[in-house]
């Protein structure tokens, strides 16, 4: 794997600085939140994704026209994030409250991949991930020509990533889920 530079959070009481906490990060996160420009305007999006540890990079695929190609195209440089939320954590004070959460940000470039057999290998590493459970050519069927004429496979080469992240002891008076929290 290339190197990859950790870059401390701001919030240094929250800061992670642990390069196989972030790895871990990144192969368990479900939806990943892609962040491109385009003659200064932001735009995100987003993706599904799998992240290459070997080859320190991020794969997606998006539709083969849109905002996202067009802006990589124009900048390569991306931010890419992904997040987890704990418990939310109530207190006497609103400033107070809180939650718990884990997030890992990436900075790096974004191109096209354009190499017929590196867009297989890409869709194949996103069918494993989501899709483990399944078998090829028993559940499904191959990818067809007309199909990845539709689709194009995006790969983040990593520079940096930092993360960052709260938890609060087991036993944290009145902690819950989003969502299942008990009425009054």
């Amino acid at each position: 794997m290339n190197t990859i530079k950790l870059v401390q959070a701001k919030r240094k009481d929250r800061s992670v600085a642990d390069d196989t906490w972030i790895r871990t990060m990144l192969h368990r996160a479900a939806v990943g939140v892609l962040a491109t420009v385009n003659d200064g305007q932001p735009y995100i999006n987003t993706n599904l994704f799998v992240f290459d540890e070997p080859a320190g990079a991020i794969y997606m695929h998006t539709a083969r026209a849109g905002r996202t190609r067009t802006n990589i195209e124009r900048d390569a440089r991306v931010c890419f994030s992904v997040s987890e939320m704990g418990r939310l954590l109530p207190a006497d004070t609103a400033l107070d409250m809180s939650v718990e959460y884990a997030s890992v940000v990436v900075f790096g470039r974004a191109s096209v991949v354009a190499d017929e057999g590196a867009v297989s290998r890409a869709l194949e590493m996103l069918l494993k991930k989501y899709f483990s459970h399944l078998e090829y050519g028993r559940d499904y069927r191959s990818i067809q020509p007309d199909e990845l004429a539709r689709t194009a496979v995006y790969r983040i080469q990593i520079e940096e990533w930092s993360g960052k992240r709260k938890q609060v002891e087991e036993d944290f008076p009145g902690a819950f889920f989003y969502g299942k929290q008990k009425s009054k």
